[in-house]
């Protein structure tokens, strides 16, 4: 279990220090090229503002991954690496050491062995934690560096139980109340969830997925688009970690048997994010999923969405008509949203008013007014649509057209001389015509007043530090029936294939991006839709005078190394 040479000297950093001193580790990461010097004077500010270590600041700011800089304390120290399959199974100084101590200080105790405690520290610059156990368990100590998230998830593997007891999952009297209140309130609860929303911010998660179990409570992410299993909570504090959440969304925390919606926002990584809670009963207790709203995450840029320059030049041409409508359309995930707050990135300008109905309003747009569909006092889409005719618009942007009333009211507005951005639930572009012709829309104003439909899926994008070539990819292409998409990819295609590393996650992706088809209602097109042709004509047509489909788009960006054919093949299935 032990690292080949654990050590209690700090090495080139000239001994032990006597004080810890945050200026002096910033100095040493500058020196050492990690940071900039002001990104550590951003670090320093932000450690007097919060009272946190200086490793937990400058790895949640942003500034330097948990992998780079326990690389650089060994390289610097010369106290190797432990890895968390080598941390232990068992607890160690139970009764003596303070669970709420080694979390504070970012420590793990591994082994005692010949006299001699083994630690696995977050920052093996701090002399207090190293000093106050070899004083606690009465033993000389050895150091091994470990990444603060991998201990802490070990500290709440091995050692949640000693503060937090299990409770059932009746209904709550007032006594129980006032104990979950007290839970949600405690700073090892606080710090617990805390901590998995920075990580799930530091990792890009879309979502936190908490899922009570009979023994203990699954922590999983979606990282683009593909859940992943994180470190699972002990069951001793699935209740807390519930209550924390609602407490922090302001839900009801006696309601355990309806589910409940709530929102909160939560400085992550130097910034505030928002986050949408929501919470659901199951048999084991409350399922709680969390999606992180980082406005500084999106991309309201086309070409870094993955749109190709004519592709980009396409929307911007159908957006950019005085009037008439253009449809994004995807399943749940992928991306239409952000498609569209960059369609209306590329057009807000001064001398546009632009309106919004949306459910929910994922981010704020500067210069754009923007309101929440409200079902319980009326505010629908359609309602909404209806009242924005009067307050004297140039575009309209409504989050989803789900109904024949809203299509009819959408019509009506760009009839009636008025920009409209919606999206539709469909596999394909040309499936949104047919949807709104089964919703009822007459085929004559249709074609009157749809200008284009967007359709798009994600694919993860291949990890820049750890792909490697597939020399047989164009052959089983080919063999799989793919010839006419093969034909229209250059000769010196480059399919890759993920292999995993340290940046990605061992993942082989990192990001999303899109593949698209863009459907423009032409005149021969115009007439398959008068005479209510199937989506499969109407593709068909669209094929013919030019549109890429999504499949032949995933294909070529796979051909250029941005993705596999895998992934490709995994979101275009279904179109």
């Amino acid at each position: 279990m032990s690292p080949s040479t654990p050590s209690t000297d700090t090495g080139r950093w000239g001994g032990s220090e006597s004080r810890y001193n945050c200026g002096h580790v910033v100095d040493r990461l500058v020196a050492g090229g990690v940071l900039s010097r002001e990104l550590g004077n951003r670090a320093l500010q932000v450690q007097q503002e919060t009272g946190d270590r200086i490793e937990t600041v400058v790895t949640r700011l942003g500034m330097v991954s948990e992998q780079r800089l326990a690389r650089f304390f060994s390289s610097a120290t010369g106290i190797p690496i432990m890895l968390p399959q080598q941390f232990p199974d068992e607890p160690l100084g139970l009764g003596i050491v303070a669970p709420r101590f080694l979390r504070d200080q970012h420590v793990l105790p591994i082994e005692e062995e010949e006299g001699r405690l083994l630690l696995a520290v977050a920052n093996p610059l701090d002399p207090f934690a190293r000093d106050a156990l070899s004083f606690l368990m009465g033993a000389p100590v050895r150091l091994a560096i470990g990444m603060t998230s991998d201990i802490d998830a070990a500290l709440d593997r091995l050692y949640g139980q000693v503060e937090q007891t299990p409770d059932g999952e009746e209904a709550m009297d007032e006594e129980d109340l006032e104990r979950f209140k007290d839970q949600a309130s405690d700073a090892p609860v606080i710090r617990a969830v805390n901590r998995m929303i920075s990580r799930a911010g530091e990792m890009q998660a879309s979502d936190i997925h908490l899922e009570p179990m009979e023994d203990g409570l699954a922590v999983r992410f979606r990282i683009d688009g593909v859940m992943r299993e994180m470190a699972p909570l002990p069951g001793s504090m699935k209740q807390a970690m519930i209550a924390r959440i609602k407490v922090m969304a302001s839900l009801n925390i006696a309601e355990r048997r309806l589910p409940q919606d709530g929102r909160l926002r939560l400085a992550v990584r130097g910034h505030e994010i928002d986050l949408r809670v929501a919470t659901s009963p199951t048999i084991h207790g409350e399922s709680v999923v969390m999606r992180l709203l980082d406005r500084s995450n999106v991309a309201l840029d086309f070409h870094a969405l993955g749109f190709t320059d004519p592709q980009t030049e396409a929307v911007l041409r159908a957006v950019g008509k005085p009037h008439g409508i253009m449809l994004v359309t995807g399943p749940t995930g992928s991306g239409k949203t952000t498609s569209l707050y960059a369609a209306l990135d590329q057009i807000n300008t001064p001398g546009r008013k632009i309106l919004t109905v949306e459910d929910p309003i994922e981010y704020r747009l500067k210069g754009v007014s923007q309101t929440q569909v409200q079902p319980g006092i009326g505010l629908t889409f359609a309602s909404a649509l209806r009242s924005f005719l009067r307050q004297d618009p140039d575009v309209i942007m409504v989050g989803e057209i789900r109904d024949l009333e809203t299509a009819q009211i959408a019509v009506q507005a760009a009839l009636t001389g008025h920009s409209i951005l919606s999206t539709l639930h469909t596999n394909s572009a040309a499936a949104a015509v047919t949807r709104l012709l089964d919703m009822g829309m007459e085929p004559f104003l249709l074609t009157s007043t749809l200008n284009a439909v967007l359709a798009q899926r994600l694919v993860r994008r291949l990890c820049q530090h750890c792909h490697a070539p597939m020399p047989h990819a164009h052959d089983q292409l080919a063999a799989a029936g793919f010839g006419a998409e093969l034909d229209a990819l250059p000769a010196d295609a480059d399919f890759r294939r993920p292999t995993g590393c340290d940046e990605c996650g061992q993942s082989g992706y990192r990001g999303r991006s899109a593949v698209v088809e863009l459907l423009e209602i032409s005149e021969p097109i115009a007439d398959l839709i008068i005479r209510r042709a199937e989506a499969r004509d109407i593709q068909r047509q669209a094929e013919a005078e030019g549109m890429r489909s999504m499949l032949a788009d995933g294909l070529a960006k796979a051909a250029r190394g941005v993705t596999t054919v895998e992934e490709v093949l995994r979101v275009t299935r279904e179109s």
